[in-house]
Formats: C-alpha cells, sequence, structure tokens
C-alpha cells in the first residue's frame, strides 16, 4: 500500500464562519486567528514531513504576503476564491493572477468556499487546470453530490479532484468526521477508500488547531479544537504516512497526464 498518494490539502481564508452562526468577528481577528493556525499546520507538516496544497484566498493573501511565499517554498498554492464570504465569476481570474503575483508560483488549482458549485468553462477560460470544489456524499444543509463521481475524472475540459469518501456508502473523511468521529473509524474508512483507490484526499482548516472555544459555532465545529485536535491530526497524518507518499494536487495530476 506504500505506493499509495496521499493528498492532503488546506483551506486558508478569513476566519469568517462565526457569521454563519449570528456572531460578528472583527476583520482582524479573523485574519489573525488563520495566520496562528497556519503557523501550526506548518510546524505539523514540517515534522512529519508532509507535502500538501493549499488553496488560499487571495484577500488573505494580500496581509500575509510573506508567509505565503514561505508555504510556497515546499507546497503547492492554489486558489479559494478572491473572498471568503462573497463570490463573483469575475474573482476567479483576480485570484488567480493576485495569488500568482504574491506566490510567485503558477497557480492551477481552484475550491470554490464551502465547496460550493462553480462554472467550469469559467474556470478554464481563468487558468485554472482543475478543481477541488466537489464532495462527492450528502451533507445536510450543505449539498448532496451522493450522484457525482468520487474519482478524478474530467469534465468540460478541467480536472475534477474530489475529496475522498468510502466507497459505497460515501462515508465522508474530511475536517467534520476527523473532529467528530473516533479517530479508529476514521483509520478505518480511509483504509477502505486506500485499499480500492490509488490516492486519498483529505482538507481540514487552520482555524481549526486554534482554541475557538469562545465563538458561538456548533459543538460539531468546535467540540475538539486546539491542542486537542493537533494531537489528533497527528496521529492521522502518522498513520497515512505509513501508507503512502504526501503528494500536492499538481503532483497527483502530473502522474496521470504522463
Amino acid at each position: 500500500m506504500k505506493n499509495k498518494q496521499i493528498l492532503i490539502s488546506v483551506d486558508v481564508e478569513e476566519f469568517d464562519i462565526p457569521q454563519e452562526y449570528g456572531q460578528a468577528v472583527p476583520f482582524e481577528e479573523k485574519l489573525e486567528v488563520s495566520r496562528q493556525g497556519v503557523l501550526k499546520t506548518l510546524a505539523l507538516f514540517d515534522e512529519l514531513e508532509v507535502r500538501a496544497t493549499f488553496f488560499i484566498t487571495a484577500l488573505w493573501a494580500r496581509y500575509f504576503p510573506e508567509l505565503v511565499q514561505r508555504i510556497a517554498e515546499k507546497h503547492e498554492i492554489a486558489s479559494h476564491a478572491f473572498y471568503h464570504d462573497r463570490f463573483q465569476e469575475q474573482d476567479l481570474l483576480h485570484s488567480r493572477t493576485e495569488l500568482e503575483r504574491i506566490s510567485r508560483c503558477t497557480v492551477k488549482g481552484f475550491r470554490m468556499p464551502r465547496l460550493q458549485p462553480v462554472n467550469m468553462e469559467a474556470l478554464a477560460d481563468a487558468g485554472y487546470t482543475y478543481d477541488a470544489s466537489l464532495n462527492p456524499t450528502w451533507l445536510p444543509g450543505r449539498y448532496n453530490n451522493r450522484q457525482d463521481p468520487r474519482h478524478v475524472h474530467r469534465q468540460e475540459g478541467m480536472w475534477i479532484m474530489p475529496s475522498s469518501v468510502t466507497p459505497g456508502l460515501r462515508l465522508p473523511v474530511f475536517w467534520l468526521s476527523l473532529k467528530n468521529m473516533p479517530l479508529w473509524f476514521t483509520r478505518y474508512c480511509s483504509g477502505r477508500i486506500l485499499a480500492k483507490e490509488d490516492y486519498f484526499s483529505f482538507y481540514f482548516h487552520p482555524w481549526e488547531l486554534e482554541d475557538i472555544s469562545a465563538y458561538k459555532l456548533p459543538l460539531y465545529v468546535k467540540g475538539v479544537r486546539g491542542k486537542r485536535l493537533y494531537d489528533k491530526m497527528y496521529s492521522f497524518l502518522s498513520w497515512l504516512k505509513e501508507r503512502g507518499t504526501f503528494v500536492t494536487h499538481s503532483d497527483y495530476l502530473a502522474t496521470r497526464d504522463s
């Protein structure tokens, strides 16, 4: 199983999730919570030798250009739109070019905030190679994508790179499941995916590694957080490291194109 490819991705954004639950947060605080989480994420990745893809909003990158350049030294930079709390189609090109200017790297990938649908033709026109906005499962109140392909595939000239779900039941293995399910169950689901596929794709947010207990968030969002989640993430990534090689989304696509 060691020849499997492990795709870890990180959604870097303004910490705006409290707004969904009626709590206003100062803009500077939104940026800082995310920044501190990114620093913890980089420390975790350095220790475990994880190479990952960071989907970053262009707005956040504007405030932390040196940190984005530091990320780009080891990891892939991809777009998470321009803003996290609003979207216009013209932002697709604007976010890519701004991230390329700041990171000094080519940006090939895109992930829509909150994994909402995105126009594939517009993505292609904006110069992207792949979209990672699809979670092919049902998440009540968010989306129902159970009928969509769960494998990497082509659509309207774009590569679609879904988050991983189990065969059959399509149980998702992403940030919410890692937080709320026992670690043995997350490993079990991940093992089922790796037994069937040549890759495994998992994503989370840096702000989860911060102490977010003071915010008005549901327990399934903030119940496991900060140091407790850091330790759980460390154990999970260590387990994955024994079963495959950490690669970026673009690294994986290079093997598909060859």
